[in-house]
């Protein structure tokens, strides 16, 4: 009977490596471009949610921010290797303190030579996205994408979804948060600034944090600035977007939020009036429903005027009986005739709209 074959000792009898050494390995070495591998705080950058596809969502941001970037600022800086190697006679005669110093430099000038103008990190959660930017201003370049995409109506993307700027990341703790969000928010909401605004928040793979109390900080901070700053939900001038993710908080003011349907990409590019960006069922109830319509219109005209006269006065008996029907305590007069409304539907409507501003 044959003896199962042993295997071979390990070279110095040491164990194998885990799997996560091998990550941080792969890591390493996917870092040669310089700039951090993952969203931290202290980063300006783009955040772009998709659709399950993560790797083709990169290959489109790098296309389409290219493409608007060289638009606004040029095209990107190209370093040779001349610029990045220092000479051979560099530092001879110089003590050894003093080349320390040197060398240093020398490598934290060709570090910052290898960053390019956008360099996707990662995010920490799934379908997110983060791209990395350097040199330019975040707001500017994606208010100036969806501008031009609104109207053009020209879809450009297939799997990205929403694209925030970032201007501002943060450690997702509310008194770090509130620290520096006072700072933050000056040049938008600070005297003699001022804006109606509001505050949208997402929050992905954190449980710490509070949504309602983050946005009544928030909400509170800009009033502090300027006490003339609204909250307008329905047509704000600037609206706050606060996204976290894990230990990192990401802040950006951005114009228009309404305008471009939320930031969102595929969106932007429709036009609601338009029948044929709707979907073929949605096409065809708004063409019964107009078609209802039109018969319903040719119909009540073809009524008999004593039909009408009779519809006539049983709306004045009815609007007679209103007149004369006493109003009761918890009804709310209101002016210029609207319907009035009930005291305790005033209070609740007050009281959500302060606590969610998003």
């Amino acid at each position: 009977m044959a003896t199962p074959l042993q295997q071979p000792p390990q070279a110095g009898g040491g164990k194998r490596k885990g799997k996560a050494q091998y990550v941080q390995a792969k890591r390493a070495r996917r870092s040669d471009g310089g700039g951090p591998r993952q969203l931290e705080p202290g980063l300006q950058g783009i955040l772009i949610t998709c659709n399950m596809n993560e790797r083709k969502c990169v290959e489109e941001a790098y296309s389409l921010l290219n493409e608007y970037g060289d638009d606004l600022y040029g095209p990107e800086k190209q370093f040779t290797d001349k610029d990045e190697q220092p000479s051979e006679n560099e530092g001879e005669d110089d003590d050894v303190e003093t080349a320390l110093k040197k060398e240093v430099g020398d490598i934290k000038a060709s570090t910052e030579m290898r960053l390019r103008r956008f360099q996707s990190v990662e995010s920490g959660a799934n379908n997110v996205v983060f791209i990395r930017t350097l040199g330019i201003e975040p707001e500017k370049l994606v208010h100036h994408i969806l501008q031009d995409m609104y109207k053009t109506k020209k879809k450009k993307t297939r799997v990205i979804l929403r694209m925030l700027p970032i201007s501002g990341t943060c450690k997702a703790f509310l008194e770090d948060m509130k620290k520096y969000a006072e700072t933050f928010l000056e040049p938008w909401f600070k005297a003699p600034n001022k804006g109606t605004f509001q505050i949208v928040y997402k929050s992905r793979n954190n449980s710490h944090m509070n949504r309602e109390e983050v946005i009544k900080e928030l909400a509170g901070i800009v009033g502090s600035l300027n006490s003339e700053n609204k909250v307008d939900l329905t047509s704000p001038q600037y609206t706050v977007v606060v996204e976290i993710i894990k230990a990192v908080c990401c802040l950006s003011v951005v114009k228009d939020y309404i305008l471009f349907r939320k930031y969102n990409l595929q969106e932007v590019v429709k036009n609601a009036k338009d029948p044929s960006q709707l979907h073929p069922k949605q096409a065809a109830q708004a063409r019964n429903g107009q078609e209802a319509k039109l018969e319903s219109g040719d119909k009540s005209d073809q009524n008999d005027p004593e039909e009408k006269n009779n519809q006539q006065a049983v709306l004045e008996n009815s609007e007679e009986l209103e007149q004369s029907k006493p109003m009761s305590e918890t009804q709310v007069v209101t002016e210029g005739g609207t319907k009035p409304e009930l005291a305790s539907e005033v209070t609740e409507g007050s009281e959500s709209n302060e606590n969610d501003l998003s």
